[in-house]
């Protein structure tokens, strides 16, 4: 082989992709990645679906870069949240696709200068197999959490974290949290691209790497946690089409829980937790409906904890009740996180008179509030449990709250998913994210729903009890209890500080090498 040669192979491996095998390795990422998710859980896929996302950026400039990435986060959320389109048609999968899209068009931008300014300046094997992945990783994870959090709370559905959930990586999540989760996976993959890319370095130096790389992250394990005492929690889906649209007689939701707890009758129970929704609108101020959930509560000698619409003056909330035997009410929780779009509109005044011209303003008759006071977590049975209401599962803030604030020991999480239909992605894909949850915090987690998929899960993520999607059932479990606090859940909020930080600040510093090397070039 002549020296020529040899050179012009060594080029050709740092140029980026031709334009067209990037926006083919683009359109590839979009629609793989989609399968590493439940329902279909091929979770190995994350890695290579991730490795063509970012393979297509590199070297690409900042306008191709961001409709590269607009096109993979397209491609994914279409595929992702189809379930959106089941009862609300096209228009809102499109809306929310398009505004996820643009968010990883922007990260498509960020990516596309991190190979800009720091592939030449990461070389050899700690800056090509640790710094270079770790950069990526890192700016990543930043345009995840940007979109997981702005506006009005954001969309953190799809994360790369969520597709983890019966991975052995799982267990990373009780030591840096749902956002280092993610990081790792992005760094992984990142990885994997390099130790492709790299092709001249000696295989078995690339084979050494990537073992050493798989052992470490697959042999971490859970973060070890004291079993401070149990708890007998019986939960009992109802199979109620309790949808926005679904058409119901008043009391009927109520009454196909209380006849789905019957098959609970005779049982011993610490604690009894019905969906969100099971005692339909204002139940705190129908008499006849608060004498049902005594009555409850009363037959098992046991606490409540039911779904329910409150109101105070001119606000309304999505909320949980704590209904004691004998007692009716003694404590409430008001959704923290409500979903904007369904649940809330933000800027009504503006943004009204256009939905209403597309159709839509009927969906979103009401605004639910949000109160910011209102504690995540009921003392119930002489034992604090953290609850959350549906979408609040995803919010990390809210994890740690629970935990941290007040000492959370289990964590219940009703859940509506009627709107999703009937073998719908939406309820399973929330199951895995509880399931992390339930590792991240290292405590038992109760996800009831009014239609399913209901599961009982162990601090481990392991599932002890699960029910079919819409038919009637009530799950019995002798849960364990915890006071300790993970790392995950103690240093998370620090670790998705740091890694946004992190990312931003090495940019920002490639950046400004990469100016003062093209003014020392232009001034040579």
């Amino acid at each position: 082989m002549t020296v020529g040669s040899a050179t012009a192979r060594r080029t050709r491996a740092h140029l980026p992709l031709p334009t067209a095998y990037a926006w083919a390795a683009a359109i590839a990422a979009g629609a793989v990645m989609p399968f590493a998710f439940q329902p279909f859980d091929w979770w190995p896929l994350i890695l290579p679906a991730v490795a063509l996302a970012l393979v297509a950026l590199r070297g690409r400039t900042l306008g191709a870069a961001f409709g590269i990435g607009f096109v993979t986060g397209a491609l994914f959320f279409l595929l992702h949240i189809q379930w959106i389109t089941v009862y609300l048609g096209p228009v809102p999968l499109i809306a929310l696709t398009a505004w996820m899209a643009t968010w990883w068009g922007l990260g498509g931008m960020a990516l596309a200068l991190a190979w800009r300014w720091g592939e030449p300046r990461m070389r050899g094997p700690v800056g090509s197999f640790l710094g270079l992945p770790a950069l990526l990783g890192a700016v990543w994870t930043l345009r995840e959490s940007a979109s997981a959090t702005v506006p009005w709370g954001g969309f953190a559905w799809g994360r790369l974290a969520h597709s983890q959930a019966s991975s052995p990586l799982a267990d990373t999540t009780s030591w840096v949290g749902l956002t280092g989760l993610t990081f790792l996976v992005a760094t992984a993959s990142a990885l994997v691209l390099q130790l492709v890319l790299h092709h001249r370095t000696i295989l078995r130096r690339r084979l050494t790497i990537g073992a050493a790389a798989l052992i470490l992250l697959v042999a971490i394990p859970a973060f070890p946690v004291e079993r401070s005492g149990s708890l007998r929690v019986g939960a009992v889906q109802g199979a109620s089409e309790a949808g926005l649209l679904a058409p119901y007689t008043q009391g009927e939701i109520l009454q196909q829980h209380v006849d789905a707890t019957e098959a609970l009758r005779g049982e011993e129970l610490d604690l009894l937790v019905w969906p969100e929704n099971a005692a339909e609108f204002f139940a705190d101020e129908s008499p006849r409906t608060m004498a049902t959930l005594d009555r409850i509560a009363t037959g098992f000698d046991a606490p409540l904890v039911v779904g329910t619409v409150t109101r105070d003056g001119d606000d309304t909330y999505n909320a949980l009740l704590q209904v004691e035997p004998g007692e009716g009410a003694v404590a409430e929780y008001r959704k923290r996180h409500p979903v904007p779009f369904a649940e809330y509109l933000p800027q009504r005044e503006v943004l009204a008179p256009i939905l209403d011209a597309l159709g839509f303003l009927e969906l979103i008759p009401r605004d639910y509030s949000v109160d910011p006071t209102s504690a995540n977590a009921f003392d119930v049975a002489g034992t604090i449990a953290g609850v959350a209401i549906c979408f609040d599962i995803v919010d990390d803030a809210l994890a740690r709250e629970m935990v941290l604030d007040h000492g959370a020991e289990i964590i219940l999480a009703p859940t509506n998913n009627a709107d999703f239909g009937r073998g719908s992605a939406e309820n399973v894909q929330q199951l895995a994210i509880a399931q992390l949850r339930a590792v991240e915090a290292g405590r038992a987690l109760v996800n009831i729903s009014t239609v399913g998929t209901s599961a009982v899960i162990a601090p481990d993520g392991t599932m002890l009890d699960r029910l079919p999607q819409y038919e009637p059932g009530a799950m019995l479990e002798e849960l364990p209890l915890s006071t300790t606090v993970t790392p995950g859940i103690r240093l998370g909020a620090w670790i998705d500080l740091a890694l946004s930080i992190g990312a931003a600040l090495a940019l920002a510093g490639l950046g400004a090498a990469h100016l003062v090397q093209r003014k020392g070039r232009a001034d040579a």
